[in-house]
């Protein structure tokens, strides 16, 4: 049976010493590691042979038995806990907000849903808020500027060509807060808006693309430099007609996102990924939507609903009826799979959660890894890869019930 998580308030010393824990560091493996907290930051990690003086006066935590890797950061979600960040309610917002944090996202993304631009640009104004109070590191449009034959969860009533000056409208409402666009760059206005994501320093993502092999070349060499949930909303691999997977996958400027719950992906073609993309390379994400860390039954994803089935959500009706529709994944689950299931090891996925996402969204001088001068985001797994602990900031969002 599952260890029952309790969120408790964040409070405590000003000091916080974790003791007894393996620790996934970016050298390796620690055993029987210490990492010392103070202030929301790790002001050090210690190997078992550390001067213990640095205990007095702490809260000192026994984590012995258990594994602590660094906070998740998730680059592409839309929901949670019943929320959506489609709602344009800071409330419901932060409800997703919270529900990942106790499930080890310390830091994420907010993904938006194809919508008509003026309702984007509303909601982009909303969601640049949190990401200025601390509570996002940005906004992804995943939408409108995408490919009606792969658009996947997305109304195709309002998908419309990547026309720059629409690209640049909801980058001036995001109000320097866009972290990411996933574009269809075989579309009209495609590579130009390619292009302008690039130079304003926003991550530009092939996905829900029709492309060929050739028009992903052109899009990489134009500045993408990710891939939306490879595999996902875009054409198989052909043996004559590769596609844009052969092109997003063979590229070292591509990092490939991977939604890694059983669902969207075969284990095989997500080991062949690992394999071909390597691990600096990879980010796994949920594509979660508002029934995350939540029962079976119906949710709104953008204008649309979405019926949810054994943890499976696919769209309620319209054209689209019966596409999946995100998913119900949240990161500590994506974790305990790649470990038990798909054979990675510790640090390929520590890497995967939380180093290559950190890298790519800018963020990794605070958070990714655990190291001294970085912001106190972790995560404590007990020896089944369960999650049983969640500190944010130096603050415990789940504490561990044996701590």
């Amino acid at each position: 049976m599952a260890q029952q998580l309790s969120v408790q308030p964040a409070a405590g010393p000003r000091r916080t010493v974790l003791t007894g824990a393996r620790i996934a560091r970016p050298s390796g493996l620690v055993e029987r590691g210490r990492i010392i907290v103070e202030g929301g930051r790790i002001t050090a990690v210690h190997s078992r042979d550390a001067d213990l003086t640095e205990d007095r006066g702490a809260d000192a935590v026994d984590l012995t038995g258990h594994l602590v890797v660094p906070g998740f950061v998730d680059m592409h979600v839309h929901g949670g806990g019943g929320g959506s960040f489609s709602s344009a309610d800071p409330g419901e917002c932060l409800t997703v907000v919270e529900t990942h944090r106790r499930h080890g996202t310390t830091s994420m993304v907010a993904s938006t849903v194809t919508g008509e631009l003026s309702e984007l640009a509303r909601q982009a104004g909303v969601l640049a808020e949190l990401v200025q109070q601390g509570d996002l590191a940005g906004i992804h449009f995943e939408g409108p500027f995408i490919s009606p034959q792969r658009c996947g969860a997305h109304q195709p009533g309002l998908l419309r060509d990547p026309d720059p000056s629409d690209v640049r409208k909801l980058l001036d409402a995001a109000h320097g807060t866009a972290a990411m666009m996933t574009v269809a760059p075989e579309l009209p206005g495609g590579l130009a808006s390619v292009r302008l994501l690039s130079d304003a320093g926003v991550i530009a993502a092939v996905g829900h693309t029709d492309s060929s092999y050739e028009a992903a070349r052109q899009a990489i060499d134009a500045g993408a430099t990710v891939a939306t949930h490879l595999f996902n909303a875009m054409p198989p691999l052909g043996h004559r007609a590769p596609g844009p997977v052969a092109a997003l996958l063979e590229d070292e400027r591509i990092t490939v996102e991977l939604i890694n719950d059983g669902t969207h992906l075969h284990p095989a073609m997500l080991q062949l990924a690992v394999r071909e993309a390597g691990g600096g390379r990879v980010a796994f994400i949920t594509d979660a939507m508002g029934a995350a860390g939540m029962d079976d039954g119906r949710y709104p994803l953008g204008p649309m609903q979405v019926e949810v089935r054994e943890g499976v959500a696919r769209i309620a009706d319209g054209p689209t009826a019966g596409s999946i529709a995100g998913s119900t994944l949240t990161l500590d689950r994506a974790f305990q799979r790649a470990v038990l299931v798909d054979g990675l090891t510790v640090d390929q996925t520590v890497q995967a959660l939380s180093a290559t996402p950190a890298r790519l969204l800018g963020i990794d001088d605070r958070t990714g890894s655990l190291a001294a001068g970085k912001d106190a985001d972790l995560v404590v797994l007990d020896a089944a890869f369960a999650l049983v602990g969640v500190m944010r900031r130096g603050e415990w969002v789940v504490r561990p019930q044996s701590a």
